[in-house]
């Protein structure tokens, strides 16, 4: 046993076992997938259309990322902003401001907000009832439609006391921004020039 090709042979032949046995350990035993093992090495190493599914299988691309939010919901905001500085009102410290200032933008504000809402919106109250009347919410009601307050105990249908009709929007009449202009900026920022 000291020719040279005897020692290559056994070497080779060991190494193809040992090859074997640490494919059947790592597939826990099953035979089909060491054989599925050896079939996908020849076939990745003879066809490049299969090494390339393999390489996505083995290293996938990373994922997107996640789509920019929507700002449909925001235009109202904007138009709001726009014409009636709606934003500035809320977003402002008023303590500094006396309450005649107050009152008076108040006064100024709300024309300009109902308008802007009126010509937007076509909003209905939910219930026609008169607030303060008694109603009636049947079995099986919406309760995205309408909230109970107080003491809420058994089964409908319950009666009680209409304290808000509340309010459904019917039509949505907002154009879509320019495009490239960024829905997210609710005012843009002013810089005046000399």
């Amino acid at each position: 046993m000291n020719e040279p090709w005897v020692v290559v042979l056994v070497t080779l032949v060991v190494l193809v076992v040992l090859r074997f046995l640490a494919l059947l350990a790592l597939a826990r035993g099953e035979f089909q997938r060491v054989r599925l093992a050896e079939r996908a090495l020849w076939r990745v190493a003879a066809d490049r259309g299969v090494a390339e599914r393999v390489r996505h299988v083995l290293e996938p691309p990373p994922p997107p990322p996640p789509p920019k939010p929507s700002g449909e919901p925001l235009r109202l905001l904007a138009v709001l902003q726009r014409d009636s500085r709606f934003l500035d009102f809320f977003m402002d410290d008023i303590n500094a401001a006396s309450d005649d200032q107050v009152l008076a933008f108040v006064r100024k504000m709300h024309p300009e907000c109902q308008a802007s809402l009126k010509d937007h919106l076509e909003l209905a109250p939910v219930m026609t009832d008169t607030e303060g009347d008694s109603v009636e919410v049947p079995a099986g009601f919406d309760p995205s439609v309408i909230r109970l307050l107080g003491n809420v105990t058994g089964e409908p249908p319950f009666r009680g006391t209409l304290e808000h009709r509340g309010w459904r929007v019917n039509a949505f009449k907002l154009a879509p921004p320019p495009a490239g202009q960024d829905e997210f900026v609710v005012q843009p920022a002013e810089v005046h020039l000399p």
